[in-house]
């Protein structure tokens, strides 16, 4: 039963469901193991497709196998309706993980509990606002949804699970983390996506342009790769991009290397170094960018110390992105001043000092508010760190459904190893070949990655799986 705000205001907590915002892989599986449970979930999708934010990264490969990226709820949701898992030790694009998966995900929970083209635009408890503390905790929360045609709707629900994601709100180039002077202006030559170069418009576009490549990690690393790549093809002669960097190389700047435990991400960092090395790419190390000119049909980047770098046709900027908290305003959310992460979560992946692998596990205890019934997960529980994985969204999604259900026991036994080494977010540079042939994508067993050729399967993929 699905209560909306107008058709009933005195539904007991177990009668409502829990509110899932966000129809991607942690959304879908948070739903999974409700079901699970035998909880009812909603989830919310703003886009027309589950797992719509993937979609838009369909052509790029994860750096993470397939055994890597499902989840046993979900597996298990899947498996009554003939689904097949993909060989485990394969690595999908995104366009597979949607199809192959997601999408089926979507399928087997059924269109009454996953509704797309639903945008949650605001989230309260029923009758009080933030201000208000009297009998706060003993009220449903209200979920206040705009749908494609424009409807609107009020839904009460039991606990919120937020797993929308950062893919909506890139960052800026401007050093500062504002749009730098003229960076609005100069949108029609601005993209805060990696180019699909097999697209021959998009393709198009950047052959044989200096391009300005802002950021530092795997995005920005597939970004140098690709264009590298572009530059060697018959039609892409001159293809040349200037790397900017707001820090200095040092050694931990390309990741893991042949270090790294999953070796698409280590071959990654590889392939960037390579791109510097064979003169594809010119590094420029401290430019934090403060303004952006035209200079006739190019851009001119200037730096806070005043530097001006030469003129380039195209900008792509890959800073990261940032968490939508707009629509939790109305709740009381303890988060991290610097990261926008949950405070007992924030210390345990400041970017500065953990990769992947010195991240440990964790659950419902991290996960929490002063709000109680409310959790960020997934992407989203990172908020501007970028060293996020799949599997860590499964396990938060598993330990906050097991709290929700009232075990607490299995709440707080958070098992899960992850990969060690190297920087996270990004796809794999193997080609479908090679990546059939790696044997485990990980483990300290695994093979040193080699540099491949990009070509097939190349862009990077944002967020980190």
């Amino acid at each position: 039963m699905i209560a909306t705000a107008t058709a009933t205001a005195t539904a007991t907590a177990d009668q409502l469901p829990v509110l899932v915002i966000g129809a991607g892989p942690v959304g879908l599986a948070a739903a999974a193991h409700l079901v699970e449970r035998g909880l009812e979930p909603l989830v919310l999708e703003a886009g027309e497709q589950a797992g719509a934010a993937v979609r838009e990264w369909a052509h790029v490969r994860l750096f993470s196998t397939w055994g890597e990226v499902t989840d046993p709820a979900a597996e298990k949701l899947l498996a009554p309706t003939g689904w097949a898992k993909p060989d485990a030790e394969t690595y999908p694009t995104g366009g597979d993980w949607t199809e192959q998966y997601l999408q089926p995900l979507a399928d087997a929970l059924g269109d009454k509990v996953v509704r797309v083209g639903a945008r949650v635009t605001g989230v309260s408890r029923s009758g009080r606002d933030r201000i208000v503390d009297a009998d706060r905790d003993t009220q449903p929360f209200t979920v206040h949804v705009t749908y494609a045609d424009g409807r609107e709707e009020r839904i009460l629900a039991r606990a919120v699970i937020d797993a929308s994601g950062t893919w909506g709100i890139p960052s800026p180039a401007g050093g500062d983390g504002l749009p730098a002077l003229g960076e609005r202006a100069a949108a029609d030559r601005i993209s805060y996506r990696v180019p699909d170069l097999k697209d021959p418009a998009v393709r198009a576009r950047y052959a044989g342009k200096r391009v300005a490549v802002i950021g530092s990690g795997a995005s920005a690393f597939t970004a140098l790769a690709s264009l590298a790549d572009l530059a060697k093809s018959a039609d892409g002669a001159g293809t040349h991009a200037t790397w900017i960097l707001r820090r200095g190389i040092s050694g931990s700047t390309f990741g893991g290397g042949t270090a790294d435990q999953l070796p698409a991400r280590g071959a990654l960092g590889l392939a960037a170094k390579a791109a510097v090395d064979e003169g594809h790419a010119d590094a420029v190390t401290g430019f934090r960018t403060e303004a952006i000119h035209r200079d006739g049909e190019r851009l001119v980047l200037v730096a806070e110390d005043g530097r001006r770098l030469a003129p380039v046709d195209e900008v792509i900027v890959l800073t990261g992105f940032r968490p939508d908290l707009s629509f939790l305003d109305e709740l009381r959310l303890g988060l991290d001043e610097r990261l926008q992460a949950p405070l007992a979560l924030a210390p345990l992946i400041d970017p500065n000092r953990h990769s992947c692998g010195t991240v440990y596990p964790h659950g419902v205890n991290e996960l929490s508010h002063p709000e109680s019934g409310v959790y960020l997960v997934g992407m989203k529980s990172y908020g501007r760190a970028p060293t996020f994985l799949a599997l860590t969204g499964y396990e938060q999604v598993r330990s906050v459904v097991a709290a929700i259900a009232g075990d607490r026991e299995s709440a707080e036994r958070v098992e899960l190893v992850l990969p060690e080494t190297g920087v996270c977010g990004g796809a794999g540079l193997f080609d479908q070949a090679e990546a059939d042939a790696a044997p485990d994508g990980g483990g300290c067993c695994a093979p040193a990655p080699a540099l491949v050729q990009l070509g097939v399967d190349a862009p990077a993929a944002p967020g980190g799986c």
